[in-house]
């Protein structure tokens, strides 16, 4: 079998067999194909497209390219949950000790953030002593005993999709339908759940804009998860604004634990209970969302959700006291308004320019090899749709630098558009696509 003729015949518009892609993906991995061939079938993919029978193929076949986690030690069904990343995506750290505080067992693998804001894994690092960095046996049992663990992306998981991104990420090849859907779910399935449920963020801060779009990927994803035999359920979620109020590593985490108190804005409240409700579908705890819906709001009313996010934090080394005492959490030196200079109905906030505010300060990465400062980042006090009166504030800048205050402030305020009508708010929640 040749490179050279899987290049022509995906160029010409034909399928490639399993056998085939299987190939491909292996000998790119282990170096035998050199980069400029993988380019050329990339593009080739990319104006030719995939079947779904290609699609399938490709993402078992970068799943098998390195470790299988096996989660048969953790007793029960173990539910997984991955989104498409966004503005203020701190769900996770209220999200999964809801589930498993009912009953859930969630053992995940996270990343770092590179971009707007920190990945799971830096904001957990807001809690002081917090470690990833834990054995594949501590992760287990860990489950088993308390229902949740979090570690970082240790083992060899997908490499060949971490060797094919970087590649498209040059070649202009990243933004195939085919090629997104199998690169996030190779990851998924060889992390090992039995179910996976997927939040799609579609909107000016997504890596989806068009809604459509957010549909075509979320409908692909749970057909692969289906065909490799995982129960697997996408909701469809508005990102054409920040996720909450906060935007910023450790105020993220403030929003997350206040979320868990019965304190959290209206639109994450809403993200939670919905995901929540899939996973406990999805695991078999409930039978409807009406069910999950109350099951999950009886864990945040008596306190156990609260109470697990706290023991999750001391099992991997962090102080549990912040989660009970915010003010324990990083925080920066300057705290500074940004003031309206018009008024009218806030029309927009442009979602993506409010995560660059967040980097400018410091909050993100711009390579992998930027510090983060946990403790910067901006609280919204306004939104789209909401009247502002000129002088009122529309939102707290946390910063540790005046330069960069002064250069992520005037940033944020040609990221909002007014207008004298109240503009039409359109679903937070798109669909689920089962």
């Amino acid at each position: 079998m040749r490179m050279y003729d899987l290049i022509m015949k995906k160029r010409n518009g034909f399928a490639l067999t399993t056998e085939e892609i299987d190939f491909m993906v292996k000998e790119y991995t282990a170096g035998s194909i050199p980069d400029y061939q993988m380019s050329a079938m990339m593009m080739a993919v990319y104006f030719q497209g995939m079947t779904g029978e290609e699609t399938a193929a490709l993402t078992m076949a970068m799943a098998h390219s390195g470790d299988m986690l096996d989660l048969s030690a953790i007793d029960g069904i173990k539910v997984d949950k991955h989104s498409t990343g966004g503005v203020g995506d701190k769900t996770s750290i209220a999200l999964t000790p809801m589930v498993a505080a009912c009953g859930i067992k969630i053992a995940k693998m996270s990343g770092r953030g590179l971009g707007h804001t920190g990945g799971t894994i830096d904001k957990l690092e807001s809690f002081q002593g917090f470690t990833t960095g834990i054995s594949s046996v501590q992760f287990m049992k860990q489950v088993n005993d308390i229902g949740i663990s979090i570690m970082g992306q240790t083992l060899d998981i997908a490499p060949a999709d971490k060797k094919l991104y970087a590649l498209r990420d040059v070649t202009a090849t990243v933004d195939n339908l085919s090629l997104i859907a199998s690169s996030i779910m190779s990851k998924k399935l060889a992390s090992g759940a039995d179910a996976i449920v997927l939040d799609v963020k579609t909107g000016s801060g997504a890596f989806m804009k068009k809604e459509e779009d957010a549909f075509a990927l979320a409908k692909e994803m749970v057909m692969l998860g289906n065909h490799a035999g995982r129960k697997t359920i996408a909701v469809v979620t508005d990102m054409d604004q920040p996720l909450g109020l906060a935007v910023g590593n450790a105020l993220e985490v403030k929003e997350a634990i206040e979320t868990l108190q019965g304190k959290g804005p209206q639109d994450f409240v809403k993200l939670c209970m919905t995901l929540g409700a899939q996973m406990l579908i999805a695991g078999g705890r409930a039978e409807n969302e009406a069910q999950a819906e109350a099951m999950l709001a009886g864990v945040i009313e008596d306190g156990s959700a609260l109470g697990k996010l706290a023991e999750f934090v001391k099992a991997q080394g962090g102080d549990a006291a912040a989660v009970y005492d915010t003010s324990l959490l990083p925080k920066a030196s300057i705290v500074e308004e940004i003031l309206s200079e018009e008024e009218g109905y806030l029309e927009k906030l442009v979602c993506d320019e409010v995560g660059i505010c967040a980097l400018l300060l410091g909050g993100g990465r711009e390579t992998k090899e930027s510090e983060i400062d946990l403790s910067v980042g901006l609280v919204l006090h306004k939104k789209a749709g909401d009247y502002v009166k000129k002088g009122e504030s529309l939102a707290s800048i946390h910063a540790n630098d005046a330069g960069k205050l002064a250069a992520a402030k005037e940033r944020f305020l040609k990221a909002c558009f007014f207008g004298e009508s109240k503009p039409v708010q359109s679903s937070f929640i798109r669909g689920i696509v089962r």
